[in-house]
């Protein structure tokens, strides 16, 4: 096997020793747009198989993949961020940029999973993975006392739109945000997007694409809310969302981490959303609510947590693909326990070395437990059928979950974290049963 350094590789470090300079000039005009700059490169190699045992990798469009099922990928990204300061003055200018490659290591002939969810690297109309690709774009962004507005490519982090990173290069999204902190420990967001970048695409400007209905043909997606931390112990979160003709969500949850002691903590948390068809009804009609409740104890170094989970409507509860906008409590490693009428119990226990004398080394482990998925009253885009066409009913699944993390404390490598993760997944007819593997190493530099 030959790897082979592009072009873009060194258009990566052009990039940051662009930066680098600018940063270092001296402009007094602009001392606020340099003085509160940041420029972060971070080295992400990602390693990741999965096998879906006695099924075939799954394939979505017509690509053509991987037939064993069995997929595996190896492969390393560059991220360059730059995040300037803002020009002084009551209107206040900056600019957000960024530029990323990823580097196809290792696939082998037939193994990179083709077009499915495994979705580490782009493939070509055969099914095949790229040698490379590469995403670059910025965002131009203006400050008013307390409110900041960006235009461009932006990476929001909302319950209801949230550009998500499980993969080799982040996902992100083009349209114009907003955030203002003007009251203490309120933070309210807002935007509208109209086109996103799926992790394994150089393209900016995709269409939007759901988890489970797949692409739908909407101009954009409109999102505004805010959280509120009331105390030490307890936050709020309320948010809405409109994805044009395809759903209004709504979403709200809690937080609360409550001290019964020095060594014991009381933790719980609450989520819950409400799905509803809207407009041209792109995917259908459907009404949708799904929540999560959390339960838990942390005892030193030790955590332990109980959470159950429950679909009430006749569909899938979808969200934008490979986002992270569902932050319901057991949507975990692979699955998201979010069928129609599904009921799911989690137990996960957490564990920081650090009070062992060991900082930097965490483990965890959670298994979930899924049951009564039934599709009887699904709609035509998210209606999954038997063999012979009826729709499937009392459909049960489970997933345990092991990670390990260490991150560097010291030295010359100070941040550099280790991460693998492992799962499994057993299901009836309606999921892959499925063992994954993924090691991520991560060494992130601030050169500003």
């Amino acid at each position: 096997m030959k790897i082979k350094v592009p072009l873009c590789v060194l258009a990566a470090s052009a990039f940051s020793i662009s930066y680098t300079a600018i940063a270092n000039a001296e402009d007094k005009s602009s001392e606020g747009f340099i003085d509160g700059s940041s420029l972060t490169v971070l080295n992400r190699n990602f390693y990741f198989n999965r096998d879906n045992r006695s099924s075939s990798a799954p394939t979505f469009n017509s690509g053509k993949g991987n037939t064993n099922g069995y997929s595996e990928a190896w492969a390393h990204a560059i991220i360059s961020k730059f995040n300037s300061g803002f020009t002084q003055g009551t209107v206040g200018f900056g600019l957000d940029a960024f530029a990323m490659i990823g580097l196809k290591l290792d696939t082998g002939d037939g193994r990179n999973g083709g077009r499915s969810s495994f979705d580490v690297l782009p493939v070509d109309g055969k099914g095949q993975a790229r040698d490379e690709y590469t995403k670059v774009g910025g965002a131009a962004k203006v400050r008013l006392f307390d409110t900041v507005v960006k235009l461009g490519d932006v990476f929001p982090a909302t319950p209801v739109v949230a550009s998500g990173d499980a993969r080799l290069l982040p996902e992100s999204f083009r349209g114009v945000t907003v955030e203002n902190t003007s009251m203490q420990g309120l933070t309210l967001q807002g935007g509208r997007l109209h086109a996103m970048s799926q992790p394994v695409s150089s393209d900016l400007n995709d269409n939007f694409v759901t988890f489970y209905g797949g692409p739908v043909n909407s101009p954009w997606i409109g999102y505004g809310g805010g959280d509120y931390k009331v105390n030490d112990s307890v936050t709020v979160s309320l948010y809405a969302s409109q994805l044009k003709d395809v759903w209004n969500q709504y979403y709200a949850g809690t937080s609360v981490s409550y001290p019964l002691s020095n060594d014991l903590t009381l933790i719980s948390g609450f989520n819950y959303y409400k799905a509803v068809d809207e407009g041209k009804k792109r995917l259908g009609e459907f009404d949708n609510n799904i929540w999560s409740a959390k339960l838990g104890v942390r005892y030193g170094a030790h955590t332990l947590a109980l959470s159950h989970q429950r679909n009430n409507g006749d569909d899938d509860f979808d969200y934008l693909r490979q986002s992270d906008s569902i932050f319901v409590d057991n949507s975990i490693q692979y699955s998201d326990f979010n069928s129609p009428k599904e009921r799911s119990w989690m137990l996960r226990y957490d564990l920081n070395m650090t009070d062992y004398g060991i900082p930097g080394l965490s483990f965890m482990t959670r298994y979930a437990k899924g049951s009564g998925a039934d599709y009887s009253n699904a709609n035509q885009f998210y209606m999954r059928t038997d063999d012979n066409g009826n729709p499937l009913t009392n459909q049960k699944r489970w997933e345990r979950d092991i990670e390990v993390k260490y991150v560097v404390q010291t030295g010359a490598a100070k941040d550099l974290s280790l991460r693998l993760r492992q799962a499994n997944t057993r299901a009836t007819a309606f999921e892959s049963d499925l063992d994954e593997v993924r090691l991520i190493v991560e060494y992130p530099l601030s050169v500003l």
